[in-house]
């Protein structure tokens, strides 16, 4: 039998054990586990600083930064924690009440024109709960996983996303053809879309400077006539969530396939723009995602 990998073992021990834990409890000590981490991960730390300068146009500086950072890894503990705790949470009663969703009717609109919904998410909030709760109201979305190692780490991820009702599809050469099916059938692809995984994106501004982003989403609404929605979830202080779902992005042919790809880009980078200036604390990028950040200081 194959030695279980650390990462695997502390991941499953995590899961365990927030789903143990009192409500009451349960948040506070997220927080905390969040703020040590943002002690401990001290690369990640110095990029999401980075990155909530870029969101607050400079504005933020000195103590202010500081205590944004440690709110922002406060979130992210908080995610961890919801994650490990959906499944659990999916049963209880009273579940959907703690979700207010404005522009719901975007997402129905676009499903009821037959040609299926492309949600573009950045690394925002809960945006693991959207998946959850459209599956509870009868739509399971297909969503795209980043591979991680070790492969049962991927595969216990996975299957967590399984078990909330979505469809996992792993980042790579068939993924493609996977999201088309699952748009001509006419259903609900979510796309977490603020960082180039593969390097080969499309050039935009985003929050100021030149970088990439995934061509995906675009290349998707042009092929096949999908709504493209920028979508966002947020964490509320009560242990609620807000969702927002902005209008579709105008995805009309008007000349290359190329320049259509850049336009919609860029529109949909603005419309993250808007979406994380909202809620800067709660946009969990804390990877190089700039040609800047890959530059020595």
């Amino acid at each position: 039998m194959s030695r279980l990998s650390p990462s695997y073992v502390a991941y499953r021990g995590g899961a365990a054990a927030a789903e143990l834990v009192p409500e009451w409890a349960g948040e506070r000590i997220a927080r905390r586990a969040g703020r040590l981490a943002g002690l401990v991960m001290a690369e990640r730390r110095r990029m999401l600083e980075r990155n909530l300068v870029r969101a607050s146009g400079g504005t933020l500086s000195g103590d202010d930064l500081r205590r944004a950072v440690d709110a922002g890894f406060e979130s992210y503990g908080r995610y961890w924690l919801e994650l490990f705790r959906l499944r659990r949470d999916l049963r209880r009663p009273g579940f959907d009440d703690r979700i207010h969703l404005d522009g719901y009717e975007h997402v129905e609109a676009g499903l009821a024109a037959g040609r299926g919904v492309i949600l573009a998410l950045p690394h925002l909030g809960g945006w693991e709960l959207a998946g959850a709760w459209l599956a509870r109201q009868g739509v399971r979305p297909a969503v795209v996983v980043e591979p991680v190692e070790p492969p049962e780490l991927f595969e216990w991820f996975a299957g967590v996303r399984r078990d909330l009702g979505m469809e996992v599809i792993p980042l790579g050469p068939d993924a493609a053809p996977a999201l088309l099916r699952a748009l001509r059938d006419n259903r609900v692809v979510a796309l977490v879309s603020d960082r180039d995984l593969s390097g080969d994106g499309v050039e935009v501004e985003f929050f100021g400077e030149r970088t990439t982003l995934p061509a995906g989403p675009a290349m998707l609404a042009l092929r096949t006539g999908a709504a493209l929605l920028p979508v966002a979830v947020y964490f509320e202080p009560d242990g609620g969530h807000r969702g927002v779902v902005l209008p579709p992005r105008d995805t009309t042919r008007t000349g290359r396939l190329r320049d259509d790809i850049a336009r919609i880009t860029q529109d949909l980078a603005r419309s993250f723009e808007v979406l994380i200036e909202a809620a800067p604390e709660q946009w969990h990028l804390m990877q190089p995602n700039w040609p800047s950040d890959r530059t020595p200081a």
